[in-house]
């Protein structure tokens, strides 16, 4: 029981991906690494939208092997429990970024940006898309 206890967390934790929490760490590795950056604004404790987008394609299979090779990351979340609650400095840089890109906080917010910080894509709300079509327009 043991080892299948062990078996079935290491799957789920092989299958998600790292999400980054400093914006100007993923803009120097998507440089680096001549990727682009995925940013998404989350309430991953209350927004059920949020938590259905993450479920559903960025936890998917075909969208972690994309990202892997493709994308760096960045989650800005806005948890409403204190229990979730980032450090100080970690909800001031969301905030930060809320400033910037999400002025209207909208939940869930997805923008694709180059190295650089600029726009090229934005999803507002959950996109009704599988992952295979959230990723070919990824590939767009």
């Amino acid at each position: 029981m043991k080892v299948l206890s062990f078996l079935i967390i290491t799957a789920f934790f092989s299958i998600n991906q790292e999400w980054n929490t400093s914006f100007e760490q993923a803009k120097v590795k998507a440089a680096n690494e001549n990727k682009l950056i995925l940013l998404n604004f989350s309430g991953s404790d209350w927004c059920g939208p949020c938590i259905k987008l993450h479920k559903d394609i960025f936890d998917s299979e075909a969208f972690v092997e994309y990202a892997k090779r493709n994308l760096v990351l960045v989650n800005a979340d806005f948890p409403r429990s204190k229990k979730n609650m980032p450090s100080k400095e970690q909800v001031k840089a969301n905030e930060a970024l809320a400033e910037k890109y999400n002025s209207k906080g909208v939940f869930p917010y997805t923008l694709l940006l180059d190295a650089n910080g600029k726009v090229l894509k934005s999803w507002e709300g959950y996109p009704k898309l599988s992952a295979e079509e959230f990723i070919d327009e990824l590939k767009r």
